[in-house]
């Protein structure tokens, strides 16, 4: 793999950049479609960004923006530390041009631990699912349908077990089964959900565990839908299964 840096842009909720990455950078950004997003590529030096557009100001800037961070050096799982946070900057309207958190394991050789979610949202959701679950009609749990809010956590990123970021929570939901979800806006910009049982812990962030078996009858492998087994097509979100 190559070392010569070449220009990209770099792509971020709240604008991009403009900066000379690697190869190993790029691999690091690239989240399967054609554009490369800043926020998995962490902190970069300010000397390689040439360049960045602020959506709220609507306007490129030349130089990079301001990049703040800290190192709170916290266990979010076993084996799991959050050893950098921060963002790129608007050096105009102080808007936020993207947000990164970088991982590292403890012991390189172990796998990432279990760790349960905290806070009141988890406490409340139980209470509030359990009433739709008498109310609503029996003929209504199977059918299509969209997500249900429960309460909100809109905001806070979400990480995959390998701790790169697939999305932003907006919402804990219930889907058309009753079953509790985190519905989330994608990296790519279009809506999902996740299983809650998935999720490993929530605080700062939003930390799943290990993916759920895909290879099950009726489980949808773009979204996790549990079908029915004789599902041709995704009852969530319209995938062929």
């Amino acid at each position: 793999m190559s070392s010569e840096s070449r220009l990209k842009k770099l792509r971020g909720s709240g604008g991009y950049v403009m900066a000379k990455v690697t190869d190993e950078q790029q691999v690091k950004g690239n989240l399967g479609g054609p554009d490369l997003f800043l926020a998995p590529m962490g902190r970069l030096d300010a000397a390689t960004i040439t360049k960045y557009f602020c959506n709220t100001c609507e306007k490129e800037f030349d130089g990079p923006p301001k990049i703040e961070f800290e190192n709170p050096n916290e266990e979010v799982a076993e084996n799991l530390i959050l050893a950098e946070k921060g963002q790129y900057i608007c050096n105009s309207c102080n808007s936020s041009i993207a947000e990164y958190r970088e991982f590292k394991k403890k012991d390189e050789a172990v796998e990432i631990g279990s760790a349960k979610p905290v806070g009141d949202i988890v406490e409340s959701v139980p209470q509030q699912v359990s009433e739709p679950t008498t109310q609503t009609p029996k003929e209504t749990v199977t059918q299509p349908g969209p997500v249900t809010s429960i309460t909100s956590i809109e905001g806070r990123i979400v990480y995959d077990e390998n701790a790169n970021k697939i999305g932003v929570a907006k919402q804990v939901g219930i889907d058309s089964t009753q079953s509790m979800v985190l519905v989330l806006t994608k990296n790519d910009g279009t809506d999902g959900s996740i299983s809650w049982n998935s999720i490993k812990k929530i605080g700062d962030i939003i930390l799943l565990g290990n993916p759920e078996d895909t290879t099950q009858p009726g489980k949808c492998s773009d979204c996790g839908f549990k079908n029915k087994e004789e599902s041709k097509f995704c009852e969530e979100c319209g995938t062929k299964l």
